[in-house]
């Protein structure tokens, strides 16, 4: 008669700390309500294709060993039906994990530091029009980003280089090396995002995963990662949203990238993401949009490490960005972008015709636009260890 009140207590144990995992208090029937919602049965889609056509001519590189990663592990599983796209289905202890159901699958609302912790002699910030320009730190969030203002984009692309960096606080952190197109005003940007990122308490695993992201208010209330809500209209069967892409690059070995591009189609002024030799994955609705739905006036191509333990000194997560390696260790040791591009009304891929760099905290995450290596586009390098001597 004992085991069973034995199972019964360790029972009640496991659901009284689950039930401490969002908000002290689990109500299991919103959990299971939010799952519903978003473990969609498979459905019929209409196989939409952008009416517009770009041609993306590769640049030569000097390093034509990267090879375009182009698997993802649930593939071999098998294939979609016909007329039907991958979803991955979310877990009640996905919910669990979450601060709270509502904020589930979304980036932190992003907020300007008011404080002057930020060492700017440690910052490598953009000069426009030979006037150094000093971007305000954001709160817990360090950045290594590649970047070109202007009035009338309508795409960008890159390609990426997959790394898998470790993680100090895989509950409380995640990084990102991504492709960012937004309009609108600072505190409410409207934005767009793809990329590769590994995020533990979202996807619960360390593994890296391609990812989309969308908002509308700087990630205050609207926007999510992937299908996590409604906006994105995913209309490709091979590709899934947050499945794990491999393989990914090694330390002087194998370097792998993802090529990634997003286009405003102008007759629709929906905007479709691409991958790899011009697939397309799906669009955001131009209908979505308030700013973005004419075109963007920011492009970002680069990394993000999202920790509370950033812009602390002597307390400094150990978190890698990029690959974990600084910019200066260069290709098969540092994470690059390259292939950099932009789209304007010309519909014409091309270089920007000015770029900048912000770094927050350069001594952690550093940055270094490589022009010698491509003498048609840069080579954008980014990432860092985080902790070391110089950024205790």
């Amino acid at each position: 008669m004992g085991k069973p009140n034995i199972c019964r207590l360790f029972l009640v144990l496991i659901l009284s700390y689950l039930s401490d995992r969002v908000n002290e208090r689990v109500n299991f029937k919103a959990i299971d309500a939010k799952l519903k919602q978003l473990n969609k049965h498979a459905v019929k889609t209409i196989q939409m294709k952008p009416s517009f056509d770009i041609k993306e001519e590769k640049s030569s590189t000097e390093n034509e060993s990267s090879k375009l990663v182009i698997s993802q592990t649930w593939q071999r599983s098998g294939s979609c039906p016909e007329g039907t796209i991958p979803i991955r289905r979310i877990r009640r202890e996905d919910l669990l994990r979450a601060d709270s159901i509502d904020r589930f699958g979304r980036k932190p609302q992003e907020i300007i530091s008011k404080s002057s912790t930020t060492n700017h002699s440690y910052s490598h910030f953009p000069l426009i029009n030979n006037t150094n320009i000093i971007l305000p730190p954001l709160v817990n969030q360090s950045v290594a980003m590649l970047f070109t203002l202007g009035s009338n984009f309508i795409g960008a692309k890159g390609d990426i280089n997959v790394w898998n960096p470790r993680l100090s606080s895989p509950s409380q952190e995640f990084t990102t090396a991504q492709i960012f197109v937004k309009s609108g005003p600072g505190d409410v940007f409207e934005s767009l995002e793809s990329g590769w990122t590994v995020f533990p308490n979202l996807y619960g695993d360390r593994r890296t995963r391609f990812f989309t992201h969308w908002t509308l208010d700087s990630y205050s209330s609207t926007g999510c990662f992937d299908l996590n809500c409604d906006g994105f209209v995913h209309t490709n069967p091979q590709i899934a949203l947050g499945a794990a892409v491999e393989p990914v690059s090694t330390q002087r070995g194998e370097q792998y990238y993802i090529t990634l591009g997003i286009y405003m189609d102008p007759t629709t002024s929906n905007w479709w993401l691409k991958y790899g030799d011009d697939t397309p994955i799906g669009y955001w609705p131009g209908t979505l949009f308030s700013f973005l739905n004419h075109s963007s006036t920011l492009v970002e191509w680069g990394g993000r490490l999202y920790s509370p333990n950033v812009k602390k000194p002597h307390h400094h997560t150990k978190a890698g960005m990029g690959s974990g390696h600084f910019a200066s260790a260069l290709y098969g040791k540092a994470c690059f972008i390259r292939n950099i591009a932009i789209v304007d009304f010309s519909m014409a891929l091309k270089y920007p015709d000015w770029v900048g760099t912000w770094a927050d905290e350069f001594n952690c995450y550093s940055l270094y636009n490589d022009q010698q290596s491509n003498a048609t586009s840069p080579v954008f390098y980014f990432g860092g260890p985080g902790r070391n001597p110089d950024c205790p």
